[in-house]
Parts: structure tokens; sequence; C-alpha cells
């Protein structure tokens, strides 16, 4: 039984490059079950967020088939999760990840006569959405698609917490610091546009290996952000108003981008002058620690975690029910539908064509024929 063992043993420890065990198998899957809670998790899949209004944060998605924006005219459109699923289903859609404040648009003016299938009685227009260049596909300064095409190398996107368009690390004309120092990205256009925020650039991270402090504490955002905080209460209780009036604007080159901790909304001015600045420059929300990606997939992980075993953890289990000649059929297995999935998605790439639920559901009829013929024939022989 040499062959077999060591076989299984190759298996095993993924020695071959196309091949991976089923605790790396569960341990991706886990990986990626969180990133999917964490952007579709507060977003619900079955009804319209349309009722509800401008929607804080949610997932949106853009249809090409429905709104193509080939044309002059065309005007975009957003569409929530739960009418990609039941109003969209096979057609061509751009996901968005999340933006802010807005209300679903599927089956308003927009769609030229087509019904959403959960809300069909909707106002002609939402009046208060705000769309950018993401609703057409297109993405940064450069307004390519991600991914491009046309791109050899592919680079980084950063998301700009004020405009939420997406950009390239080679766009953003500044050097993006060590991931620890930031939590978010506003782009250079956008921090041109809000010069209030030159009055915080000193409390920040600036480049890959400083974070200017003017208290002198240690080299750590959220120190940083403490210390800051204390200062401005002190101020306020010694009677100064505004954070602007006592402190300088630092000078930036123009168009270069800004980054930010986590936590620095904490640290701008909450004065009545300074509130009537933000709803000025349409950025009243700025203030709200709410707001922030980051909330809303925290929000989005905690409630998968809520009573609800993940698929790690009930693979896990099933795995340890599995004999040995049960685990190696079953990795077997898994190898071989991943390379016969790769070879049959790239012939839609190929083509540019849109995968639809009938052609999957032909994969799988595929695979079941095949794994018909091979019933009574074991992988292994013992000798």
């Amino acid at each position: 039984m040499a062959e077999s063992s060591a076989s299984a043993e190759n298996i095993d420890n993924g020695e071959d490059e196309n091949t991976m065990t089923l605790v790396d198998f569960l341990e991706e899957e886990q990986q990626l079950e969180s990133d999917a809670y964490a952007v579709l998790g507060p977003s619900d899949d079955k009804n319209c967020t349309y009722s509800l209004g401008y929607v804080p944060r949610q997932a949106l998605y853009a249809c090409i088939t429905c709104t193509p924006q080939d044309t002059p005219d065309s005007k975009p459109a957003g569409i929530c999760l739960a009418c990609s699923y039941h109003c969209h289903e096979g057609h061509e859609l751009v996901e968005l990840y999340t933006k802010r404040l807005f209300r679903c648009d599927c089956g308003n003016s927009l769609f030229k006569g087509r019904k959403c299938n959960l809300e069909p009685e909707k106002s002609a227009v939402n009046e208060k959405n705000v769309y950018n260049q993401n609703f057409k596909g297109v993405y940064c300064t450069c307004a390519r698609p991600y991914p491009d095409p046309d791109e050899e190398n592919s680079d980084d996107m950063h998301q700009c917490i004020i405009c939420e368009d997406w950009y390239h690390t080679k766009h953003l004309n500044s050097p993006v610091p060590p991931d620890q120092l930031y939590g978010e990205m506003i782009c250079g256009e956008c921090t041109d546009r809000l010069p209030f925020l030159n009055f915080y650039l000193s409390r920040i991270a600036t480049n890959e290996t400083q974070v200017v402090d003017v208290v002198g504490v240690d080299k750590d955002t959220s120190t940083t952000t403490l210390q800051t905080n204390k200062e401005v209460a002190t101020e306020q209780q010694n009677g100064v108003s505004c954070y602007l009036k006592t402190h300088e604007a630092r000078s930036r080159p123009v168009k270069s981008a800004t980054f930010w901790p986590n936590d620095f909304r904490k640290i701008l001015c909450s004065c009545s002058d300074c509130k009537d600045l933000y709803d000025k420059l349409e950025v009243p929300w700025i203030l709200d620690e709410n707001d922030t990606v980051h909330a809303y997939e925290a929000k989005g992980k905690q409630s998968a975690e809520v009573g609800v075993s993940s698929r790690y953890e009930e693979g896990m289990k099933a795995l340890a029910q599995l004999d040995r000649y049960q685990q190696v059929e079953a990795i077997q297995n898994y190898n071989e539908l991943k390379t016969n999935l790769s070879e049959y998605l790239a012939k839609f790439v190929a083509n540019k064509k849109v995968v639809r639920k009938e052609d999957i559901n032909e994969f799988f009829t595929q695979m079941k024929a095949r794994k018909r013929q091979k019933l009574g024939t074991p992988p292994y022989k013992c000798h």
C-alpha cells in the first residue's frame, strides 16, 4: 500500500500546487464567509430597502442590462441587495460595495418601465441619491474598470470616505502609510474641497515613516487621538469655542490624498460654527462614527456570529467524523471540482459572457454525470 500512502501524504501536505487540504479549504471558506458578512451581513437579501428611505449605509449594485451607460444621456441608477437577487437575476451587475444615504432605485423612472418585483410602487426618482462614476462601472481618476482588462499588473484600490470613489495606489499622489497607521483615506480632490481638514494634518499619518504629533506622544494613532481629544476638551473648558480658531492649517501638495486613523472623527471640532461649515460643504455625517465602513463591517460580522455556526466550524465537525480514506476521497473530489470549474468559467471570461444560473446548473449536471461513471471504482488499491 506504499503507493497509495505516498499519494495521500502528497495531498494532505499540499505538495501539489494545484491541490489543497480540506482544512486549507475550510480556512479559505471561513475568510470568504467573513468578508461576505462584512459587506452583505447588515443588508437585507429578501426585502427591498426602498421603504426604509435613505439608508445610512448598504451594499449596492448597478444593473448595466437595465440601465446601459453607453450613451451620453444615460443616467446611473443603484439597486439594493434584495433587488439584485429578485429583480435582476442573470443581468450584468456592477458591484458597488457600500454607499451611504442611498435609496433603492429599482423600478423607478430610470428603469424605463421595468417595475421592481419587491416594491412596485416607487417615486419616479430619488432626489437625494448621490451617484458617481462607479455606477457606470469605472473608477479612479483614470476612469477605468476594475479589474482593468488592459492592465497586466493589478494595483490596490482605496476608497475615499467622502466621494466614495475608488482609487489606484499609483493615482493617489501621496505615499500610502502602513495599514496600522490609518483606517480611512480621503482623496486629493476631496481634501482640497474640505479645507478644514488641513487644520488636523499635524495629528495624522503623513507617510510611511512618520506620524506627526504636536504633543509629542508615541507613534501610535490611538494614543495620538486620545491626547488630541484631551487638548480639545481642555480648550473648550477654557472658553475656546472653535478648534479652527486656535490652530493653524498645514500646507500639503495639491490633489494629494490624506490618510486618517479609524477614530479621527472624534478629533473634529463639533462647535456650532464647524457644524454649519460641514452642512455647507455637504458632509454633515463626517462627525458620525457609525458612518464608517469599518463600523458597517463590524456590524455585519457581529450579526453573523449570533447563534450561527460558520462553515469552518461545521466543516471541521464533519471532517472529524471521516476516516482517512473518506478524507482523501473528499480532497480529491474538491480539487477536481476546483479544476473543472476554473476551466469552465475561463470560457466565459474569454468570450466576455455573463455567467447565468442556467450555466452553473449545467456545469453541476455534467459533474454529476462524471461522478456516476466513477462509482464503484476506488481511487486507491491496496497491495
